[in-house]
């Protein structure tokens, strides 16, 4: 059977599953999970691939609510991704619940060309990928030791087969004073929460002198209990973002400055943590980008140049480090969506919501098949990845 062939029939796979796969988005997008406490997106998934032939593994990486399922034997062994973790308060606003079903479906589609071509397709489960860098800790324990490529398909508002991402990591800040009567005794209390005002203030200062696609964000968590107590403690949570782990590591001096010299100008005592995984820029293969893409026009969609601006951060970054990697877009909704918002959560249970992920599951298998059977592809997507390396 011909590549064209197994590619139409990969794509009719799909179609066949569509049902399942809505019902498998649905579910995870009405019962959402914060960071690895994923639980019941875990076992839906698993359930399914199991269901459907898989060789299931779980709590891989010394993480529970991760997970591999594998179909076939040898090389290659080409990786389809899910997340499934959602954001506080807003749930699935970033549409996790789409690119976990569609990994699935792509994978569970494949069965069939596997069989005739060889090789290997392994959906790894990966949790946590807001806020806590998931990907970033299964590639130090492993994961990815023995793919020959990895992919997932990401909704947003645009079709693009290669989009950037910057490298990000976090910091949580405490400033620890002392409590007084703010009317009586105010002269005696050490006040934490200004401290950490003053450091917002100079972040805020130091944001006028740094690269143009750095970015620095952050929250109070923690601000005091009543108005007439000087605030004893205050508790932040900072990102810090750049195009390159160098400057990464300029900014993050820079950043923390900041903060030693409120705690100086207040007398509040500072600690200080960050974070032990940090998301890593993305690098993206562009010999796999360009045939994910041709897959994806083939379904009718009009894929968009390049991205040449980052569109946040992603673990998958981490996992472009070590392995060729793509991390392409389908579009849910409109360009005046905002991703991370309730309209775009309300887009990822949609009916353009249920497309993307029809189409996203077709263009991960379509690839998948080029990859597997053709090996001069796989030989190109390999020899970029070696020279971006070097």
């Amino acid at each position: 059977m011909s590549i064209g062939e197994l590619k139409r029939g990969v794509s009719a796979e799909v179609e066949a599953q569509r049902e399942e796969l809505i019902e498998l988005s649905l579910g995870i997008h009405q019962n959402p999970e914060l960071g690895f406490q994923e639980v019941k997106a875990s076992r839906r998934l698993t359930s399914y691939l199991k269901k459907n032939g898989f060789k299931v593994e779980k709590g891989i990486c010394q993480l529970d609510t991760a997970f591999s399922g594998e179909y076939g034997s040898g090389k290659p062994r080409i990786a389809l991704l899910a997340e499934y973790d959602a954001l506080p308060e807003l749930g699935h606003a970033c549409g996790h619940n789409i690119i976990a079903a569609s990994a699935v479906g792509a994978g569970v589609a494949l069965k069939s060309a596997i069989d005739q071509l060889g090789g290997s397709v392994v959906v790894i489960g990966t949790p946590a990928e807001e806020l806590h860098c998931g990907k970033g800790i299964m590639v130090q324990r492993g994961a990815f030791d023995d793919i020959d490529a990895a992919m997932m398909v990401h909704p947003s508002v645009v079709d693009v087969a290669s989009s950037l991402a910057l490298a990000c990591i976090s910091l949580e800040a405490e400033f620890i004073g002392k409590a007084a009567h703010a009317a009586a005794r105010p002269e005696d209390g050490i006040n934490a929460l200004e401290a950490m005002i003053l450091a917002f203030n100079g972040i805020n200062s130091l944001r006028q002198h740094i690269r143009d696609e750095a970015r620095i964000h952050g929250i109070i968590t923690k601000g005091g209990e009543a108005a007439n107590i000087v605030p004893a403690y205050a508790a932040g949570n900072f990102l810090v973002r750049t195009e390159d782990e160098s400057y990464l590591d300029e900014l993050k001096e820079k950043v923390l400055n900041c903060f030693k010299a409120a705690s100086l100008a207040s007398g509040a005592r500072l600690e200080y943590k960050w974070s032990e995984a940090y998301y890593a820029p993305l690098r993206v293969n562009m010999a796999l980008a360009e045939v994910f893409g041709k897959n994806l026009e083939a379904l009718g969609r009009n894929v968009a140049p390049p991205m040449n601006r980052a569109f946040g951060s992603t673990d998958m970054g981490n996992v472009s480090t070590v392995v060729p990697s793509i991390h392409p877009t389908v579009a849910i909704a409109s360009i005046e969506a905002l991703p991370h918002s309730p309209e775009f959560c309300s887009a990822a249970a949609s009916e353009m919501g249920h497309r993307g992920l029809i189409d996203g599951a077709k263009a991960l298998a379509m690839t998948v098949v080029e990859l597997i059977g053709q090996p001069e592809t796989m030989a190109r997507i390999k020899e970029e990845f070696l020279a971006q390396h070097k």
